[in-house]
C-alpha cells in the first residue's frame, strides 16, 4: 500500500465509535465523532466536531456533551448518525434512538450503549472545519455486558477478545 497521509485517520489509526449526544432547552442531536481520552487522573477527553453540524451549535451554547461508545449492537445507528445531518431533522425520532437522562448534563445517553461518557467542555480550538474540544468528564457509565465497538480501515470491529 502507497503511503498516503491523508489514509492516517480513515485507515491507520483504529478509534472506538462513539456517538456523540448534546442538548439543551428542547434541542438534541447525535452524531458519530473521534474522540479519545487525554488523561486518566483528572479523567479528560478531546473530541473532533464539524464546524457546521447542529452538535457544533449545541456544544458551543451548552458547554457540555456526551460520548456514548456504541455497543456492537449499534453498528446501524453508528452508520446513520454519521450519514444525517441538519438541525431539521431530529434524528432521535427519525431512527428511533431510545434515550435516558444523564447524571450532570442535559444532552441524553443513548440507550444500548457499551458506556456513557458525560463531559463539560474546558477548552477548544478550531482545526481546519473542526473544533477539537477538550473536556473533562463529570460522570461515566459502563454496561459491561455489552461489547464495544471499534473503527478501524473504513470497518467495524467487536472488541471482544483479549490478546496476550
Amino acid at each position: 500500500m502507497k503511503n498516503r497521509k491523508q489514509d492516517v485517520g480513515r485507515m491507520s489509526l483504529p478509534c472506538a465509535v462513539t456517538l456523540l449526544s448534546a442538548g439543551m432547552a428542547g434541542k438534541r442531536d447525535a452524531m458519530t465523532a473521534t474522540a479519545m481520552f487525554v488523561s486518566e487522573d483528572p479523567p479528560l477527553v478531546v473530541v473532533s466536531v464539524g464546524k457546521n453540524t447542529f452538535s457544533h451549535d449545541l456544544i458551543e451554547k451548552s458547554g457540555e456533551f456526551v460520548l456514548n461508545v456504541a455497543a456492537t449492537g449499534q453498528v446501524k445507528l453508528a452508520k446513520i448518525l454519521g450519514a444525517t445531518h441538519g438541525a431539521k431533522v431530529d434524528k432521535f425520532k427519525k431512527f428511533r434512538v431510545d434515550v435516558q437522562e444523564a447524571e450532570s448534563v442535559s444532552a441524553p445517553l443513548i440507550k444500548g450503549s457499551f458506556s456513557h461518557i458525560e463531559c463539560k467542555v474546558i477548552s477548544s480550538f478550531p482545526v481546519s472545519h473542526y473544533i477539537v474540544y477538550l473536556a473533562g468528564v463529570t460522570a461515566c457509565h459502563m454496561d459491561v455486558k455489552k461489547v464495544p465497538l471499534a473503527w478501524h480501515a473504513m470497518k467495524y470491529f467487536s472488541m471482544d477478545r483479549e490478546v496476550k
